[in-house]
């Protein structure tokens, strides 16, 4: 049997740059990027302690795609921050804040001045809105308050005594807010 001619040789080389290429995009998608918080290793879901009190479920969600329906007459972007509920009693709340999307994500709570409408705060030239009077956040990957972000595929959470009024939650990541990550929460 003979040897491969120089250009099979030629071929089977760009063969296996190719898969070797195919299996190192796989395996940063399944383990992430070592860049990326976390250091790249997986990150599976998270075990959540029992909440206090009224909890919230929050979804945070980026479509990746085009400029999504209209909301509170604005148009909107292709992420989304949504609440299993509008409207919870006053005291200890708490919500348990899930990143449904593929990047980064976080929840901040807001009070929400009676005349002003959810997803109207100005956006500042970094991409972010003001967070002063904030009174907490979930933002850590797999713990409860603040953090480098929530991880896709991951929760975060915060528990507050909150008074009765009307609060936005939303994602103040550069950009996330003005995309469409806000919802109103009014609290009875």
């Amino acid at each position: 049997m003979s040897g491969l001619s120089r250009r099979g040789q030629n071929l089977v080389a760009a063969a296996v740059v190719v898969l070797l290429t195919v299996l190192s995009l796989l395996a940063v998608g399944l383990l992430g990027d070592p860049a990326a918080p976390g250091g790249g290793r997986p990150v599976a879901g998270c075990t959540v302690p029992g909440l206090a009190g009224t909890q919230v479920n929050v979804t945070l969600t980026n479509m990746g795609g085009p400029v999504m329906r209209p909301r509170n007459g604005m148009m909107g972007g292709a992420m989304r921050l949504t609440a299993d509920r509008g409207a919870v009693p006053h005291g200890k709340v708490s919500f348990l804040v899930t990143n449904a999307g593929s990047i980064s994500h976080e929840m901040v709570i807001l009070p929400l001045p009676d005349n002003q409408v959810p997803g109207t705060r100005p956006v500042g030239p970094d991409g972010t809105i003001d967070e002063s009077g904030s009174l907490g956040e979930a933002s850590g990957t797999c713990t409860e308050g603040s953090g480098e972000g929530i991880l896709p595929g991951t929760s975060g959470w915060v528990t507050l005594m909150l008074p009765p009024g009307r609060y936005e939650l939303a994602c103040n990541l550069p950009g996330h807010y003005a995309a469409g990550m806000y919802t109103q929460l009014t609290v009875t």
